[in-house]
């Protein structure tokens, strides 16, 4: 997948873990400055991803962890005419641990 160059951030009503099989993205395969955690979801019915750095799932980095990214090959605000405060729906497997509920953009 080619993502767009951005993701939509969701606010969660309670924190949220990683998954232990989660996938991995090194910063020098893709050249950024930090390496990613992703974690395969739907949103809208379209493929996307949960991406999460190690100092943000540690509590130690910009974003608390009840906020999480989405990551997709759209800029999903503009698809879904979508507002700051807007509830949407983030599908994982329901096989991997710690699935988010509902969210709200921010």
């Amino acid at each position: 997948m080619h993502f767009y160059p951005g993701t939509l951030n969701l606010l969660l009503d309670e924190p949220w873990s990683l998954p232990p099989d989660c996938l991995r993205l090194e910063k020098e395969e893709y050249g950024g400055s930090v390496s990613v955690n992703m974690v395969p979801c739907r949103i809208f019915n379209r493929s996307a991803f949960l991406l999460r750095t190690d100092l943000n799932e540690t509590d130690h980095g910009p974003h608390p962890k009840n906020l999480i990214e989405v990551a997709t090959d759209v800029r999903l605000r503009d698809l879904h005419h979508l507002q700051d405060g807007d509830w949407v729906e983030v599908e994982i497997s329901p096989a991997r641990p710690g699935s988010p509920p509902t969210q709200t953009p921010t």
